[in-house]
């Protein structure tokens, strides 16, 4: 059943009705007014809410994915909870996952053997010399200066036959003129290029191993040393790579120097891994060494 509407009032109907009936009607409609500003204020109070979440998602504008902070620490919190009810795997080996135990290291540099000082029993400090039972265990251990300073005197003598004067050879381990032997040079070249260790930390790194003092200088011409040492080899590569064309992986990258721009190539397989720098991506030289891979790879 449809609501009856009110009439509607005009001017003729209103000076039509008692003073009572007005007073009424004016208070009926203040009331009206009153809860229609309650009900206005509720609305824009919930569309302002709306508005702010609204802003902090990404989803629903232009704001960045970062921005979701709100949404991002419930989501978190949810995760955790939902972890913390899961239950985890325990690290290591798992239920019926055949172990693996090591067997040594396929080499002994020094034995040390552990023999029984004092008898828990009756004090006594004597035992009889054959063990009844030996158990070994090998383990890596950090000596306590694994770097030596070693002086080599270089005798000059001469010959008791013929009277022939002669200097002796100097050893092979090190470089005549240089305070760094070649084993230590080589662990540098290491900890530089492949660790990307800088020359203030391999500073740090010398005095912790050996308490020796190198200066920067020194590391820097040690590095273009074996730079230098290293090249007729890397070039022997390039022509092998070039002449032979084998099965290799061929790549670049963006490469800054002190702001410029330039390129990294590698060129690997499982046997070796060959880089070359380029001031550009489709430099002349890598097309002549390899443009059989560019053409592969761009």
């Amino acid at each position: 059943m449809k609501k009856k509407l009110p009439p509607k009032l005009n001017s003729e109907i209103l000076k039509q009705l008692a003073t009572e009936k007005l007073v009424e009607m004016i208070i009926e409609q203040a009331r009206a007014i009153e809860q229609l500003k309650s009900r206005v204020i509720e609305l824009e109070q919930e569309i302002e809410k709306l508005k702010i979440s609204r802003d902090l998602d990404s989803t629903r504008s232009s704001k960045p994915p970062s921005s979701d902070l709100l949404k991002k620490s419930e989501k978190k919190l949810e995760a955790q909870t939902d972890e913390r009810e899961t239950p985890k795997r325990k690290p290591g080996g798992q239920p019926g996952h055949p172990g693996k135990t090591r067997k040594g290291f396929g080499r002994v540099d020094r034995l040390e053997i552990l023999r029984p000082q004092v008898c828990r029993c009756c004090g006594q400090s004597e035992f009889s010399g054959e063990p009844i039972k030996i158990e070994k265990q090998q383990v890596a251990q950090l000596v306590e200066s694994p770097i030596e300073i070693v002086e080599y005197q270089r005798y000059t003598c001469i010959c008791s036959e013929c009277g022939e004067t002669q200097a002796a050879d100097w050893s092979p381990e090190i470089v005549p003129g240089q305070d760094i032997g070649i084993r230590l040079q080589a662990f540098l070249g290491w900890i530089n290029n492949y660790g990307h260790l800088s020359y203030e930390k391999q500073q740090e790194l010398l005095w912790a191993l050996g308490k020796i003092e190198i200066g920067v200088g020194t590391l820097v011409a040690t590095n273009e040393r074996i730079n230098g040492a290293v090249t007729q080899s890397i070039d022997q590569l390039k022509q092998w790579v070039k002449q032979t064309r084998p099965n290799i992986h061929a790549d670049e990258t963006p490469w800054a120097i002190k702001g410029v721009k330039e390129w990294l190539w590698i060129f690997a397989n499982t046997k070796f891994a060959l880089f070359h720098a380029a001031d550009t991506r489709k430099e002349r030289g890598i097309r002549i060494y390899f443009g059989f891979l560019l053409r592969r790879c761009t």
